[in-house]
């Protein structure tokens, strides 16, 4: 379903692949040509996704791997109504770190639910909102642990799980770019920050009005 006159940019991959960084960095070069942006990230980017996050991020204890993907999207259907599809309808660019890949690779493949029902409620959540652009950031699972390790910060839920875990969501979203390669942008993200910004942007230049 389209939204409007905007542009939709998301970012994915696994934690620790440089998607702070890059959408920090996308978002820079955006605002100096004049471009109103909207930076926003799920789960969080409302007060009420502020509440899921912590709890699907930062609970204590185990929470039903359903549930999770309910959770997660509750915070999009929310997010997307009141922050994403207004502000595409205002004609700015939207830069989201995670959307529903995200969902589909760590519920889905992760948690070993059915990829194409996570899909399926992603969509339904989102009313079939679809980004213009996303770029998946791929790491190898070891050194994007190494480079969460070098951060000297606690580790969340799902950044805690075992490397099978983030093996499989590795592979999910790589599944997800190459079913898709008209939406997917897939970089190495061991390559230099600078190196891949410099390819989003010639990328996202294209699809500029």
């Amino acid at each position: 379903m389209p939204a409007a006159s905007g542009l939709f940019l998301t970012f994915e991959g696994g934690d620790g692949a440089g998607k702070t960084t890059q959408a920090r960095l996308l978002e820079q070069w955006l605002s100096d040509r004049g471009r109103a942006v909207v930076r926003t990230r799920e789960p969080g980017g409302t007060e009420v996704g502020v509440l899921i996050r912590d709890i699907v991020l930062h609970h204590r204890g185990d929470i039903a791997p359903r549930a999770e993907a309910l959770l997660y999207a509750a915070d999009r259907a929310h997010h997307v109504a009141t922050v994403v599809r207004p502000a595409l309808e205002r004609g700015d660019v939207v830069i989201q770190d995670r959307y529903l890949d995200s969902s589909v690779a760590y519920q889905g493949a992760g948690r070993v639910l059915d990829a194409a029902e996570i899909r399926e409620l992603s969509m339904w959540a989102a009313g079939g909102l679809l980004p213009d652009l996303t770029v998946l950031l791929d790491l190898d699972p070891a050194a994007a642990r190494a480079r969460r390790d070098s951060d000297a910060k606690p580790f969340d839920r799902l950044e805690a799980e075992r490397d099978d875990f983030h093996a499989r969501v590795r592979a999910g979203f790589l599944g997800l770019a190459a079913a898709e390669p008209g939406r997917f942008l897939v970089i190495d993200a061991a390559l230099p920050p600078e190196s891949i910004a410099a390819t989003i942007r010639d990328r996202v230049a294209a699809l500029l009005p």
